[in-house]
């Protein structure tokens, strides 16, 4: 996973969109991340495992 400054993103945006298609880019203010920027891709997939599926009953005895 690669980390760019918060400068290096504003500046290299073109750049970190070519890196976000690839894999996840984290992007860093004072050395700490602080947002992650992914393909759409890899957003919608993450998403859909985030979806609730049919709840399950629970049966007593």
């Amino acid at each position: 996973m690669e980390t760019l400054t918060a400068k290096d993103a504003k500046y290299g945006f073109g750049r970190l969109i070519d890196l976000a298609r690839a894999e996840p880019v984290a992007v860093a203010k004072q050395g700490r991340p602080v947002v992650m920027v992914m393909a759409i891709e890899e957003f919608e997939r993450l998403k859909a495992l985030d979806r609730p599926g049919p709840k399950k009953e629970r049966r007593g005895d």
